[in-house]
């Protein structure tokens, strides 16, 4: 990779975070690619675009649950097309980051995730790998063991919803 490659790469932050009893989590890292798209130019439509050229399907555009939340039949992935927000991230025991127009969320299967506070036009696009159907689970009681049968079936994806086949998602779950 030539040294202006690595330079056109977005910054990242790659957080691990643990089973706490009630959210299972996951081995694999949540991703935050911190202005994947320029924001300048980031809306909806670029994060389908992006999305779709790297092998990831887009299934909506919305807001984030204000709940913690989880998918055990899915790896997500949220474009941010519009506004800012924090999110918490892992469950009750997990941590918070400000996410901006431009940033991309990887979120592997299992880990939980929620929408702490948004500007009013706030606004994300959700993508899964091919074939991945996603669930909607809260860590209620009675919710595991089957969720961490569920999140143990999940393949990796073949590409980075950022970068594609050669993109970092890619090296970091492999």
């Amino acid at each position: 990779m030539a040294v202006q490659d690595q330079l056109a790469l977005p910054p990242i932050t790659a957080v691990h975070l643990a089973d706490d009893g009630r959210i299972p989590n996951s081995g694999l890292p949540l991703v935050i690619f911190h202005a994947a798209i320029d924001p300048r130019l980031a809306d909806a439509e670029a994060f389908e675009v992006l999305f779709k050229n790297n092998g990831w399907v887009p299934e909506w555009r919305a807001s984030i649950y204000p709940y913690h939340h989880y998918h055990s039949t899915a790896h997500e992935v949220l474009g941010v097309a519009e506004g800012t927000a924090r999110i918490m991230v892992g469950g009750d025991y997990g941590r918070e980051f400000d996410i901006a127009a431009g940033d991309a969320i990887v979120i592997p299967a299992g880990v939980a995730h929620k929408q702490v506070l948004s500007s009013v036009d706030f606004l994300v696009v959700g993508a899964y790998p091919p074939g991945q159907a996603w669930d909607l689970l809260k860590g209620e009681r009675g919710e595991r063991p089957k969720a961490d049968q569920n999140i143990d079936r999940v393949p990796l994806p073949a590409t980075d919803p950022v970068g594609g086949l050669d993109g970092l998602l890619t090296e970091l779950w492999r």
